[in-house]
């Protein structure tokens, strides 16, 4: 089982995220490459940045489910955020998706930073992960 937690010689995380996480013996770390809020069809989900993440978020549980995973495998999160004015909209669905993913509040680790842009104008989000699966 990953193990995720936040040791009392530091101040608690200031979002919903774990400032550890680490990987039992016989896991395999699988990298998710950064995701966009785009739709199955390519188009994407929306110009704002909480459409966007929370399809971000669809698209990454689509990947676990791929592998037979669940969020419950994911260890550790990075998201960027084209501009200041986008982390609200990011915040919010990633509130929404993380009450169904992780309910007891076992956030895995994440980092956010923000930026001047993305791979396209339009873009306002991405977010990339590591998730550790049982060898089978």
């Amino acid at each position: 089982m990953i193990r995720r937690w936040n040791p009392d010689t530091l101040a608690p995380p200031i979002g919903q995220y774990s400032h550890l996480a680490s990987v039992p013996a016989g896991h395999e770390l699988v990298m998710i490459s950064g995701q966009v809020g785009a739709l199955p069809d390519g188009t994407l989900a929306g110009p704002d940045a909480e459409t966007q993440t929370r399809q971000i978020f669809a698209n990454i549980e689509r990947l676990l489910d791929s592998l037979g995973a669940g969020p419950h495998h994911v260890v550790k999160l990075f998201t960027l955020v084209a501009g200041a004015e986008h982390v609200e909209g990011c915040r919010a669905a990633r509130a929404e998706t993380f009450a169904k993913w992780y309910p007891g509040g076992d956030w895995p680790a994440h980092s956010l930073a923000v930026v001047t842009a993305l791979a396209a104008p339009e873009l306002t989000v991405e977010i990339e992960g590591v998730a550790a699966l049982p060898r089978r």
